[in-house]
């Protein structure tokens, strides 16, 4: 069983939460021996964003033209990505919320794999048809608010993002999700609120381990 952890936070998980919330998701489930674990760091990796030097290189590959080094960096970006997520059974997601959406790395790396004909496409009445229903999504994120109080929840764009992205458009299954919030807005609560989440993570990274040993 395959397992994609895509990191996208670069904060030390001093200062990160979701960034220790990936620490400690990779050290729950070292040593699992049924499961092949990578990571895919959307700091680490060249990802160039999604914008006209994309939609220029795939002109120019209908065309058989040569490509200029950006086109082919960002075709090479979108092709590493899109291998990483197709070989992977169960894709795991640590990111923060910030600005009250997902960071910026990240986006570009869902632009990558958000592809017709390969996530979905549509039938021939104009019907979504979901190409990957059988991937599984964990989805790990931290923000210092409190975004499910009611008053807050509609300017959660990260989360709420993500569920109607992979479990809605792409129809596939989310398996789990553990939020850590209200840290920040809580400082007297802080470690207590972060204890518990990180415990919680542990949980999941032993419950996927146990269901594929």
């Amino acid at each position: 069983m395959n397992v994609l952890v895509v990191k996208a936070n670069n904060r030390p998980a001093s200062e990160g939460i979701s960034s220790k919330m990936y620490e400690t998701f990779m050290e729950a489930i070292k040593g699992a021996e049924d499961l092949t674990v990578s990571t895919y760091d959307v700091f680490a990796e060249d990802m160039p964003y999604m914008g006209q030097d994309l939609f220029n290189a795939f002109g120019k590959l209908q065309n058989g033209e040569e490509l200029n080094d950006i086109e082919k960096r960002i075709l090479a970006a979108k092709q590493k990505a899109k291998d990483a997520f197709t070989a992977a059974d169960v894709v795991v997601f640590a990111f923060p919320l910030w600005n009250l959406t997902i960071p910026a790395k990240l986006q570009t790396f869902i632009d990558y794999v958000d592809e017709a004909g390969y996530t979905f496409s549509y039938d021939a009445e104009g019907n979504l048809v979901h190409l990957m229903p059988e991937k599984r999504i964990i989805l790990l994120n931290s923000r210092g608010g409190v975004y499910s109080a009611p008053e807050m929840a509609p300017m959660e764009m990260a989360v709420t993002y993500m569920r109607n992205l992979f479990g809605g458009m792409f129809g596939m299954n989310i398996v789990d999700e553990v939020i850590i919030e209200g840290h920040n807005a809580n400082p007297d609560q802080a470690e207590e609120i972060i204890n518990e989440g990180l415990s919680r993570v542990e949980r999941v990274a032993s419950d996927l381990a146990y269901q594929y040993a």
